[in-house]
Protein backbone atom coordinates (compact mmCIF):
# COMPACT_ATOMS: atom_id res chain seq x y z
CA UNK A 1 0.00 0.00 0.00
CA UNK A 2 1.33 3.54 -1.42
CA UNK A 3 1.46 5.98 1.82
CA UNK A 4 2.16 9.69 0.89
CA UNK A 5 4.21 12.69 2.68
CA UNK A 6 2.31 14.79 4.72
CA UNK A 7 3.52 18.14 4.93
CA UNK A 8 2.24 20.75 7.43
CA UNK A 9 2.03 24.37 5.91
CA UNK A 10 4.78 25.57 7.79
CA UNK A 11 7.40 23.25 6.45
CA UNK A 12 6.24 23.23 2.71
CA UNK A 13 8.56 25.27 0.46
CA UNK A 14 7.96 27.12 -2.77
CA UNK A 15 11.01 27.50 -5.05
CA UNK A 16 11.32 31.16 -4.16
CA UNK A 17 12.29 30.12 -1.24
CA UNK A 18 15.17 27.98 -1.89
CA UNK A 19 16.78 31.31 -3.82
CA UNK A 20 19.82 32.81 -1.97
CA UNK A 21 22.08 31.31 0.73
CA UNK A 22 24.38 30.11 -1.40
CA UNK A 23 27.98 28.48 0.05
CA UNK A 24 30.71 30.37 0.11
CA UNK A 25 33.51 27.70 -1.05
CA UNK A 26 37.48 28.48 0.07
CA UNK A 27 39.62 27.38 -3.50
CA UNK A 28 42.29 24.71 -1.68
CA UNK A 29 44.23 23.86 -4.99
CA UNK A 30 44.32 26.32 -8.07
CA UNK A 31 45.18 28.76 -5.54
CA UNK A 32 48.80 26.89 -4.66
CA UNK A 33 51.54 29.38 -4.82
CA UNK A 34 49.82 32.58 -3.38
CA UNK A 35 51.60 33.82 -0.78
CA UNK A 36 51.05 32.40 2.55
CA UNK A 37 47.78 33.64 4.29
CA UNK A 38 45.93 34.53 1.58
CA UNK A 39 42.53 33.20 0.91
CA UNK A 40 40.52 32.85 -2.15
CA UNK A 41 36.39 32.24 -1.88
CA UNK A 42 33.68 31.39 -4.30
CA UNK A 43 30.21 32.55 -3.72
CA UNK A 44 28.75 29.25 -4.89
CA UNK A 45 25.53 30.82 -7.16
CA UNK A 46 25.28 28.03 -9.72
CA UNK A 47 23.53 26.17 -6.74
CA UNK A 48 20.78 28.28 -6.82
CA UNK A 49 17.48 26.76 -7.95
CA UNK A 50 17.11 28.36 -11.43
CA UNK A 51 20.69 27.90 -12.08
CA UNK A 52 22.67 30.78 -11.33
CA UNK A 53 23.67 34.01 -9.64
CA UNK A 54 20.15 35.71 -11.85
CA UNK A 55 17.80 34.06 -9.94
CA UNK A 56 17.94 36.92 -7.01
CA UNK A 57 17.47 40.11 -9.36
CA UNK A 58 14.26 37.84 -11.12
CA UNK A 59 12.83 37.40 -8.60
CA UNK A 60 13.03 40.50 -6.61
CA UNK A 61 12.32 42.37 -9.99
CA UNK A 62 8.59 40.50 -10.29
CA UNK A 63 7.94 41.17 -6.51
CA UNK A 64 8.47 44.66 -7.54
CA UNK A 65 6.48 44.47 -10.68
CA UNK A 66 3.21 43.07 -8.83
CA UNK A 67 3.65 45.47 -5.84
CA UNK A 68 3.74 48.58 -8.18
CA UNK A 69 0.63 47.40 -9.72
CA UNK A 70 2.43 46.84 -13.35
CA UNK A 71 2.56 43.02 -13.75
CA UNK A 72 -0.47 41.15 -13.48
CA UNK A 73 -2.34 37.81 -14.80
CA UNK A 74 -2.91 39.74 -17.80
CA UNK A 75 0.40 40.63 -18.57
CA UNK A 76 3.52 38.69 -19.89
CA UNK A 77 6.86 39.27 -18.96
CA UNK A 78 9.16 40.92 -21.31
CA UNK A 79 13.39 41.30 -21.11
CA UNK A 80 16.31 41.04 -22.67
CA UNK A 81 19.08 38.56 -21.57
CA UNK A 82 21.85 36.37 -22.53
CA UNK A 83 19.57 33.34 -20.66
CA UNK A 84 20.62 33.18 -17.38
CA UNK A 85 17.82 35.68 -15.93
CA UNK A 86 15.44 34.78 -18.33
CA UNK A 87 15.41 31.18 -17.79
CA UNK A 88 15.43 32.55 -13.93
CA UNK A 89 12.13 34.81 -15.09
CA UNK A 90 11.04 31.02 -16.46
CA UNK A 91 11.01 29.51 -13.42
CA UNK A 92 9.37 31.77 -10.90
CA UNK A 93 6.79 32.87 -13.53
CA UNK A 94 6.21 29.23 -14.25
CA UNK A 95 4.69 28.91 -10.62
CA UNK A 96 3.49 32.48 -10.27
CA UNK A 97 1.45 32.19 -13.38
CA UNK A 98 3.14 34.21 -15.77
CA UNK A 99 3.59 34.23 -19.13
CA UNK A 100 7.75 35.19 -20.26
CA UNK A 101 9.34 36.64 -23.97
CA UNK A 102 12.82 37.06 -23.66
CA UNK A 103 14.64 38.89 -26.70
CA UNK A 104 18.38 36.80 -26.67
CA UNK A 105 20.87 37.10 -29.28
CA UNK A 106 21.04 34.08 -31.58
CA UNK A 107 24.48 33.21 -30.35
CA UNK A 108 23.39 32.39 -27.16
CA UNK A 109 24.20 28.38 -26.34
CA UNK A 110 21.62 25.72 -27.19
CA UNK A 111 21.61 24.47 -23.68
CA UNK A 112 19.91 28.06 -22.61
CA UNK A 113 17.51 28.17 -25.26
CA UNK A 114 16.24 24.40 -24.72
CA UNK A 115 15.78 25.41 -20.60
CA UNK A 116 14.06 28.24 -21.32
CA UNK A 117 11.48 26.46 -24.10
CA UNK A 118 11.02 23.90 -21.25
CA UNK A 119 9.88 26.17 -18.97
CA UNK A 120 7.90 27.76 -21.81
CA UNK A 121 9.65 31.09 -22.40
CA UNK A 122 9.19 32.67 -25.68
CA UNK A 123 12.58 33.29 -27.36
CA UNK A 124 12.72 36.32 -30.40
CA UNK A 125 16.03 36.10 -31.42
CA UNK A 126 18.54 39.61 -31.98
CA UNK A 127 21.64 39.67 -33.98
CA UNK A 128 24.64 37.82 -32.42
CA UNK A 129 26.75 40.67 -33.75
CA UNK A 130 24.75 43.24 -31.46
CA UNK A 131 24.93 40.70 -28.33
CA UNK A 132 22.25 41.69 -25.56
CA UNK A 133 22.03 45.56 -26.33
CA UNK A 134 20.50 44.74 -29.35
CA UNK A 135 17.76 42.60 -27.66
CA UNK A 136 17.76 45.62 -25.10
CA UNK A 137 16.41 47.31 -28.34
CA UNK A 138 13.97 45.04 -29.49
CA UNK A 139 12.55 44.18 -26.09
CA UNK A 140 12.35 48.05 -25.98
CA UNK A 141 10.73 48.46 -29.04
CA UNK A 142 7.96 45.66 -28.25
CA UNK A 143 7.26 47.34 -24.86
CA UNK A 144 6.26 50.23 -26.78
CA UNK A 145 4.64 49.17 -29.38
CA UNK A 146 2.83 46.69 -27.46
CA UNK A 147 2.11 48.45 -24.15
CA UNK A 148 -1.23 46.50 -22.62
CA UNK A 149 0.45 43.05 -23.56
CA UNK A 150 4.09 42.98 -21.94
CA UNK A 151 5.41 44.16 -18.71
CA UNK A 152 8.99 45.45 -19.67
CA UNK A 153 11.27 44.47 -16.97
CA UNK A 154 14.37 46.09 -17.84
CA UNK A 155 17.09 44.38 -15.60
CA UNK A 156 19.76 46.93 -17.18
CA UNK A 157 17.80 49.85 -15.57
CA UNK A 158 15.98 48.10 -12.79
CA UNK A 159 16.98 49.73 -9.57
CA UNK A 160 15.64 46.40 -7.89
CA UNK A 161 18.46 44.51 -9.25
CA UNK A 162 21.21 45.47 -7.67
CA UNK A 163 18.90 46.01 -4.42
CA UNK A 164 18.54 42.21 -4.86
CA UNK A 165 21.99 41.60 -4.13
CA UNK A 166 22.26 44.68 -1.67
CA UNK A 167 20.04 42.61 0.57
CA UNK A 168 20.82 39.41 0.32
CA UNK A 169 24.06 38.71 -1.71
CA UNK A 170 26.47 41.24 0.45
CA UNK A 171 25.03 40.25 3.58
CA UNK A 172 25.40 36.70 3.32
CA UNK A 173 29.10 37.52 2.09
CA UNK A 174 30.03 39.42 5.35
CA UNK A 175 28.55 36.58 7.07
CA UNK A 176 29.93 33.89 5.73
CA UNK A 177 33.34 35.34 5.92
CA UNK A 178 32.24 36.83 9.44
CA UNK A 179 33.50 40.01 8.78
CA UNK A 180 36.91 38.98 7.33
CA UNK A 181 36.58 39.80 3.40
CA UNK A 182 39.22 42.69 2.39
CA UNK A 183 38.57 42.43 -1.41
CA UNK A 184 35.34 41.79 -3.33
CA UNK A 185 35.75 40.35 -7.31
CA UNK A 186 33.09 40.17 -9.50
CA UNK A 187 32.65 40.82 -13.44
CA UNK A 188 30.06 43.88 -14.88
CA UNK A 189 27.30 42.45 -16.81
CA UNK A 190 23.98 44.04 -15.49
CA UNK A 191 26.08 44.98 -12.85
CA UNK A 192 23.66 43.91 -10.43
CA UNK A 193 25.75 42.03 -8.52
CA UNK A 194 28.68 44.09 -8.06
CA UNK A 195 26.32 47.50 -7.63
CA UNK A 196 24.14 45.57 -4.93
CA UNK A 197 27.11 43.73 -3.11
CA UNK A 198 29.74 46.94 -3.23
CA UNK A 199 27.10 48.99 -1.59
CA UNK A 200 26.07 46.76 1.13
CA UNK A 201 29.57 45.63 1.94
CA UNK A 202 31.21 49.53 1.91
CA UNK A 203 28.40 50.08 4.63
CA UNK A 204 30.32 47.31 6.50
CA UNK A 205 33.56 48.46 6.02
CA UNK A 206 34.45 51.03 4.06
CA UNK A 207 37.65 49.86 3.59
CA UNK A 208 36.86 46.61 1.66
CA UNK A 209 38.78 46.62 -2.01
CA UNK A 210 36.40 46.39 -4.67
CA UNK A 211 37.80 45.16 -7.92
CA UNK A 212 35.39 45.21 -11.56
CA UNK A 213 36.22 42.38 -14.18
CA UNK A 214 35.52 42.97 -17.90
CA UNK A 215 36.68 41.63 -21.10
CA UNK A 216 39.64 42.71 -22.18
CA UNK A 217 38.22 43.55 -25.75
CA UNK A 218 34.65 43.86 -27.43
CA UNK A 219 34.84 40.86 -29.65
CA UNK A 220 35.18 38.44 -26.58
CA UNK A 221 33.89 35.07 -25.74
CA UNK A 222 32.63 35.55 -21.66
CA UNK A 223 28.91 35.41 -21.99
CA UNK A 224 27.36 37.37 -19.69
CA UNK A 225 29.99 39.67 -19.13
CA UNK A 226 29.98 43.25 -21.16
CA UNK A 227 33.07 45.00 -22.22
CA UNK A 228 31.72 48.57 -20.70
CA UNK A 229 33.69 50.63 -22.99
CA UNK A 230 32.16 49.83 -26.51
CA UNK A 231 28.72 48.64 -24.71
CA UNK A 232 25.46 50.56 -23.47
CA UNK A 233 26.29 51.44 -19.63
CA UNK A 234 23.56 49.75 -17.71
CA UNK A 235 21.57 52.83 -15.82
CA UNK A 236 22.10 50.99 -12.42
CA UNK A 237 25.90 50.88 -13.12
CA UNK A 238 28.11 52.83 -10.94
CA UNK A 239 31.74 53.28 -12.28
CA UNK A 240 32.93 55.32 -9.15
CA UNK A 241 32.48 51.96 -6.84
CA UNK A 242 35.03 50.17 -7.88
CA UNK A 243 39.18 50.65 -6.72
CA UNK A 244 40.18 48.92 -9.71
CA UNK A 245 39.00 47.38 -13.35
CA UNK A 246 40.92 44.04 -14.20
CA UNK A 247 40.34 42.69 -17.57
CA UNK A 248 40.51 38.99 -19.04
CA UNK A 249 40.89 38.10 -22.35
CA UNK A 250 38.69 34.73 -23.21
CA UNK A 251 41.24 32.09 -23.55
CA UNK A 252 42.40 32.85 -20.10
CA UNK A 253 38.48 32.83 -18.52
CA UNK A 254 37.89 29.40 -20.52
CA UNK A 255 41.13 27.50 -19.30
CA UNK A 256 40.30 28.53 -15.71
CA UNK A 257 36.56 27.47 -16.36
CA UNK A 258 37.68 24.19 -17.11
CA UNK A 259 40.74 24.05 -14.01
CA UNK A 260 37.35 24.60 -11.42
CA UNK A 261 36.17 21.51 -12.66
CA UNK A 262 39.00 19.66 -12.96
CA UNK A 263 40.75 20.68 -9.57
CA UNK A 264 38.18 22.00 -7.76
CA UNK A 265 35.20 20.01 -8.56
CA UNK A 266 33.25 23.38 -9.89
CA UNK A 267 31.55 22.75 -13.02
CA UNK A 268 30.68 26.34 -13.73
CA UNK A 269 30.84 28.76 -16.66
CA UNK A 270 33.46 31.09 -18.32
CA UNK A 271 32.39 34.14 -16.53
CA UNK A 272 32.91 32.46 -13.48
CA UNK A 273 36.40 31.36 -14.70
CA UNK A 274 36.59 34.97 -15.94
CA UNK A 275 36.00 36.15 -11.76
CA UNK A 276 38.25 33.62 -10.25
CA UNK A 277 41.12 34.29 -12.79
CA UNK A 278 40.80 37.95 -11.54
CA UNK A 279 40.86 37.07 -8.42
CA UNK A 280 43.66 34.66 -8.36
CA UNK A 281 45.92 37.66 -10.57
CA UNK A 282 44.84 40.12 -7.64
CA UNK A 283 45.58 37.47 -4.55
CA UNK A 284 48.91 36.76 -5.76
CA UNK A 285 50.06 40.45 -5.06
CA UNK A 286 48.10 40.59 -1.59
CA UNK A 287 49.70 40.28 2.41
CA UNK A 288 48.93 38.25 4.79
CA UNK A 289 45.45 37.89 5.96
CA UNK A 290 44.01 38.92 3.05
CA UNK A 291 40.23 37.38 2.09
CA UNK A 292 39.42 37.53 -1.35
CA UNK A 293 35.63 36.65 -2.52
CA UNK A 294 34.24 36.14 -6.11
CA UNK A 295 31.85 34.78 -7.64
CA UNK A 296 30.67 31.76 -9.31
CA UNK A 297 28.24 32.88 -11.71
CA UNK A 298 26.13 29.88 -13.27
CA UNK A 299 26.69 26.35 -14.30
CA UNK A 300 28.86 25.06 -17.27
CA UNK A 301 26.39 22.51 -18.09
CA UNK A 302 25.00 25.45 -20.67
CA UNK A 303 28.24 26.12 -22.41
CA UNK A 304 29.26 22.47 -23.52
CA UNK A 305 27.74 23.14 -27.44
CA UNK A 306 29.90 26.06 -27.19
CA UNK A 307 33.42 23.19 -26.85
CA UNK A 308 33.55 24.84 -23.12
CA UNK A 309 34.16 21.71 -21.32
Amino acid sequence: MSTAVQTSSSTRHSIEASIGNTPLIQLRHITQGLPAGVQVFAKAEHLNPGGSVKDRPALAMILAAERSGRLNSSKTILDASSGNTGIAYGMIAAERGYDVTLCLPRNASAERKHILRVYGVEIIETSPSEGTDGAQILARQLAEEFPSKYVYLDQYNNEANWRSHYETTGKEIWKQTKGAVTHFVTGLGTTGTFTGCTRRLREYHAGIRIIAVQPDSPLHGIEGLKHMATAHVPGIYDASLADEQLAVDTESALLMHQRLAKEEGLFVGPSSGANVFAALELARELSPGSVVVTILCDGGDRYISHGQR
